[in-house]
């Protein structure tokens, strides 16, 4: 599907903020569910059913209202975080945009994958999570908007029950890439970013292709395919790794993964934008859309993941803390834990 297509979702009608209080339909509380780019997310409830929604509060600017016109606008998929409404209020005495969304319970992705147990993660779970990210982001690029952010962390499970939806998430860094408009600034996380987002040149929505590629990866193994080596957010040797597109598939984790899915992340991270595979075609791949056929081999991601634990927090922590400033300059990056004082025998195996 090619952009101007006809959307795959309904497309939510033009947003019209309320200006009557959020207090009138909704009891606020003060304890915070997440943290996104823009703002924080806060547990409310809803008055007249008693229902339990997030409250998103957003400084009342130009960012904050492209983010919520646009996820208002795409909020109709089923795989997409739903917005029930929209405050233009006073919040702590500054102005605000309060968006109401649906309330997600059941954690993150990666999080969710770690806490299985003994059960281990199959690569038919893989196909049908890389099924859902690529539904909401082909949506998403059906409307001429680029996510900029996909990561585990802006995806989200409905409830803790085994056939919960996973729904995207966090469009603080999303933009309308119609004809003639492209993308400048470089915002993203860098264990997901597009090499063409590296700068100098502009760039579209292919980048979230790239995203996709390094969480089908990710889903795969448990580690990502590029990482730094020096305990840098992104060292100049990731940096040169990614615009190069060095990665492999290494055993033991790789040695039982299907070459479908060799092949669809080898289609995913191709460095050359226009020869990138795009989600539309992803939606598409026999691997996606016959993800039911697909053989329920064990996966070591479960294992990896707890392992990795505490390095995967760390670098959650650090880009949280870098991405507030919503770019990242190349000399002014955060440090993570360093990998020398660390006891990653996955990162120790894997250098070698």
């Amino acid at each position: 599907m090619s952009s101007g297509n006809k959307p795959l979702f309904r497309v939510s009608p033009p947003l019209q903020p309320k200006t009557s209080h959020i207090t009138n339909d909704y009891d606020l509380s003060q304890k915070v569910l997440g943290v996104g780019i823009n703002g924080k997310v806060l547990e409310c409830f809803e008055k007249k059913t008693g229902k339990r929604f997030a409250l998103k509060v957003l400084h009342d600017n130009a960012k904050a209202w492209r983010e919520v016109e646009l996820h208002w606008k795409a909020s109709g998929c089923p795989f997409i975080v739903s917005i029930k409404d929209v405050y233009q209020n006073k919040y702590a005495k500054s102005d605000c945009l309060l968006v109401i969304m649906e309330c997600m319970t059941g954690g993150e992705l990666f999080e969710r994958i770690q806490r299985r147990g003994d059960s281990p993660f199959t690569e038919r779970e893989a196909a049908a999570v890389v099924r859902q990210i690529a539904m909401a982001t082909a949506h998403l690029h059906s409307l001429n908007i680029a996510h900029r952010d996909l990561k585990p962390e802006n995806l989200l499970y409905a409830d803790s029950s085994l056939s919960a939806p996973l729904k995207l998430t966090d469009f603080g860094f999303a933009k309308e890439t119609t004809a003639g408009l492209d993308l400048k600034t470089p915002c993203y996380t860098p264990y997901y970013v597009a090499p063409e987002v590296l700068g100098p040149e502009s760039y579209d929505k292919m980048c979230d292709s790239w995203s996709l590629g390094v969480i089908t990866y990710i889903l795969l193994c448990g580690y990502p395919p590029f990482y730094s080596n020096h305990g840098a957010a992104i060292s100049p040797g990731m940096r040169r790794r990614i615009r190069q597109g060095q990665y492999d598939f290494p055993n033991p984790e790789w040695n039982r993964v299907s070459n479908q899915a060799k092949d669809l992340i080898r289609g995913l991270l191709r460095t050359d934008p226009q020869s990138r595979l795009t989600v539309e075609q992803v939606v598409n791949n026999p691997w996606i859309k016959l993800y039911t056929e697909v053989p329920s081999t064990p996966l070591h991601t479960a294992t990896v993941l707890r392992e990795e634990e505490e390095n995967w927090q760390d670098v959650k922590d650090e880009m949280t803390n870098a991405l507030a400033s919503m770019r990242f300059e190349p000399d002014k990056v955060a440090r993570l834990k360093d990998v020398g004082k660390s006891s990653n025998a996955l990162l120790n195996r894997r250098k070698k």
